[in-house]
């Protein structure tokens, strides 16, 4: 229970009317530790709870110990895309109503002037992407002198999407004697470690799940397909039979998110499409319509694979295969989700077949192999090497010796004769009826015949 912890009162309303009376695993092994001023480095999975487990430490810190005068960010929330940290910010201004601190949303998508306005109020906690917060730093609009918590959540994300250098100069701007957050879902990224002991001290380590470990309430299935027209029909049959409330699409790129949309929504009503190319407010419409259900499919890349909690999604269609094992999880993690069953379908074509082995190797376990009715692929999977066992695999080595035998004594048969210690005098080379391996033969003149009288 909630009120077991030492949390602030006025949260615990906020808690009693967002109906949250229990705390997650994750909750209840961070919830401690961060309360008491330690440095914590989480590993646990997606949809686990972790946003209120810093965020209610978070908070109660910050309302049981006034502002320092004159003082800037008190609070500092990093997180790699902007539909988490618009999911962040969400929950913060739930609790707007019972707790003082407020909040400031800055990332990409934005208008710059707006930002530099609102981080000139001093927000108490600023909730940021890190490429547009390192643009604020650079022009001096923010100041995190004053940081007194930082929160780095989903940092290995933010080292896959290349942000590990704005990283680095956030963390400087940072001042040292803070607390300090960081959450991710592997252990397994190089930059994780690289970055947790640059930044954190002493920190409690704490697993729950880790991302490798295979989801039980997800059927994880793959369909056979010969090229990407036979993909579009398997999509188009999957999205027509299957029974789900609401279903999420993959693809590896954003023009092949704008094509699926456009082909779907000739067979479909109720498609939309999200990648990393549109403006933030066509995002937010576009998750809005999602979580409305008046959009109950939605096509994306891989920026939706994180940091979208959608209630409701019980499918998950990967079109293109991730291209990491943990990609591949958090994509299915879309669905099964609150203790819910979901499925998730993979369509494989022959190319993709070797990557589909590295995600089973990776994460210990075996998609379920399906075929549709009508739609099964002529590609069955790679060919198996027939093995004729141990007795014929001896016999073609012994053969193999006598072949060997009879090469070298065609070697020294072919070979010429030495006399002495000179070098070997080459043997002539036979003539051929071939002209400079043109494939004609030399014309030979002929003895004329006397003619007959």
């Amino acid at each position: 229970m909630f009120t077991e912890i030492s949390l602030n009162p006025r949260l615990l309303l906020g808690l009693e009317k967002l109906a949250i009376s229990e705390p997650t695993e994750v909750q209840s092994a961070v919830l401690p530790l961060a309360l008491a001023g330690k440095d914590v480095q989480v590993c646990a999975e997606t949809g686990s709870g972790k946003t209120l487990a810093y965020l209610l430490p978070l908070l109660t810190r910050l309302l049981d110990n006034e502002a320092r005068p004159n003082s800037g960010t008190r609070a500092l929330i990093l997180l790699p895309t902007r539909e988490l940290a618009n999911q962040v910010h969400k929950v913060c201004k739930l609790f707007s109503e019972f707790v003082r601190p407020d909040s400031g949303l800055i990332c990409g998508g934005e208008e710059f002037r707006y930002q530099a306005s609102l981080l000139r109020k001093n927000p108490e906690i600023v909730i940021a992407t890190p490429g547009r917060l390192v643009d604020h730093l650079k022009r001096g609009t923010c100041d995190l002198k004053s940081l007194e918590f930082l929160v780095l959540d989903e940092a290995d994300r933010m080292l896959d999407m290349g942000f590990a250098e704005d990283m680095d100069i956030i963390i400087s701007a940072c001042n040292t004697e803070r607390q300090t957050m960081m959450l991710s879902a592997t252990l397994r990224h190089e930059g994780v470690g690289r970055v947790a002991r640059k930044m954190l001290k002493e920190p409690a380590e704490i697993t729950t799940r880790a991302i490798e470990e295979q989801h039980d309430l997800i059927v994880q299935q793959r369909i056979l397909a010969d090229d990407p027209a036979h993909k579009d029909r398997l999509l188009v049959w999957l999205l027509a039979n299957e029974t789900f409330e609401k279903a999420i699409v993959f693809a590896n790129k954003r023009s092949e998110v704008e094509r699926l949309s456009e082909f779907v929504r000739r067979h479909r009503e109720g498609v939309a499409m999200l990648h990393g190319e549109m403006s933030q407010d066509d995002r937010r419409y576009v998750m809005q319509m999602v979580r409305e259900g008046r959009r109950p499919i939605l096509i994306a890349t891989d920026v939706a694979a994180r940091g979208l909690d959608v209630e409701g999604m019980d499918l998950v269609i990967n079109y293109d295969l991730a291209r990491k094992a943990d990609e591949y999880v958090h994509r299915i993690g879309r669905t099964g989700r609150a203790g819910k069953a979901g499925l998730a379908i993979s369509l494989i074509m022959p190319y993709e077949w070797n990557l589909k082995a590295s995600i089973e190797r990776t994460l210990q376990m075996m998609m379920q192999p399906r075929q549709i009715d009508g739609l099964v692929a002529a590609y069955k999977g790679p060919k198996k090497l027939k093995s004729s066992g141990k007795a014929a695999g001896t016999k073609k080595k012994k053969d193999s010796k006598k072949d060997g035998a009879k090469k070298d004594a065609r070697k020294k048969s072919s070979e010429p004769r030495r006399v002495g210690k000179g070098p070997a005098t080459p043997k002539p080379a036979k003539r051929t009826n071939l002209m400079d391996g043109a494939g004609f033969a030399p014309v030979r003149r002929q003895k004329r015949e006397p003619d007959a009288e």
